[in-house]
């Protein structure tokens, strides 16, 4: 059984019935929309953030879920692939996870409507159901998510990014996201506990460690799903960059700077930079980060008794920085 196969068990009835109940929070009378919608469905990814919504929930509820928790987790993937269906068109991108993105098969303006389309189902089925602190929690990720990505845009064009900005462009961008989900899970089984400001922070913790290591993978040596120095091509300022910059003296700073600016697509010259980050202490940097998130996000759960899905949880935290892509 694989590491995902294990942390679903416990929760593996309720994943099934999810997929049905989120196939049908997408259904409309124009068959356009259907036709893509199943094409959504049916090329799923992990279904982590799910997962996050379930297992907190059975944890704090003693195994119990009720409608607002499948509610919570339908929005979560509503929203999640509202946003993913726009960052395709934003970004040009043809593929996504493997296969051919939205934009890809239907253009442009279909599906940047089929966002919208999908972003407007998940504010209803909240507000149909008066499920107004699930519908506060995803706007909340919405708005930082968009905030995130906007600030590492701006900063982009400076490469002034200090270590404290970097983390909350990736708290905006990635961990909020998380967040909600854990919190969502908290609110659907224990509305209003201070169960939902704990899971956010488990939440955020988790997406902080899952960012860098994502980060990381950009100085692998291996192909993990994207081409190896994307981040310096795109002229992301990522954690081992950013220490290797700030340990680095004024020369090297200066050259490393100039090769994100001026020379991001001179491969030769970004595989010496990502050495040099190696050598200056870049990576070992951020991976000592990534495992102080990882154990404060654990040591969050300690309060709760041991279950299933505590041990689901604590597998996942794992799981975020042990992963090959």
């Amino acid at each position: 059984m694989s590491l995902i196969d294990r942390i679903k068990d416990p929760i593996h009835l309720e994943m099934d019935l999810f997929e049905e109940k989120f196939y049908e929070s997408m259904t409309s009378r124009v068959a356009l929309l259907n036709r893509i919608t199943y094409y959504i469905v049916n090329r799923k990814g992990k279904q982590m953030r799910p997962m996050f919504v379930f297992l907190t929930a059975k944890l704090l509820n003693k195994g119990e879920l009720n409608e607002r928790t499948y509610r919570g987790a339908s929005v979560i993937e509503l929203i999640h692939t509202a946003t993913l269906v726009h960052d395709d068109v934003v970004d040009d991108s043809n593929k996504r996870r493997g296969f051919f993105s939205i934009n890809a098969l239907w253009k442009n303006k279909i599906a940047v409507l089929v966002g919208d389309y999908l972003l407007s189902k998940g504010l209803l089925l909240c507000i149909d159901n008066d499920d107004f602190d699930l519908l506060k929690i995803i706007s909340t990720a919405v708005r930082e998510m968009s905030e995130g990505e906007l600030l590492q845009l701006e900063k982009a064009k400076s490469l002034d990014i200090t270590e404290e900005v970097y983390y909350e462009i990736i708290r905006k961008k990635t961990a909020t996201l998380i967040a909600s989900c854990c919190s969502l899970g908290a609110a659907s089984v224990k509305p209003k506990s201070d169960d939902v400001a704990t899971f956010r922070d488990f939440g955020t913790l988790i997406g902080l460690a899952f960012q860098i290591k994502d980060d990381l993978f950009d100085y692998g040596s291996r192909k993990i799903g994207k081409p190896l120095g994307i981040d310096i091509k795109e002229q992301k300022m990522t954690l081992p960059l950013i220490h290797a910059l700030k340990v680095a003296d004024k020369k090297d700073q200066k050259w490393m700077l100039d090769t994100v600016k001026n020379h991001n697509t001179d491969k030769k010259r970004i595989q010496k930079l990502i050495q040099k980050v190696k050598d200056l202490g870049g990576l070992s940097y951020a991976e000592d980060k990534m495992h102080e998130f990882k154990e404060e996000a654990l040591k969050l759960l300690e309060a709760y008794e041991d279950s299933p899905y505590k041990r689901s949880l604590i597998d996942m935290v794992d799981y975020v920085v042990e992963r090959k892509i």
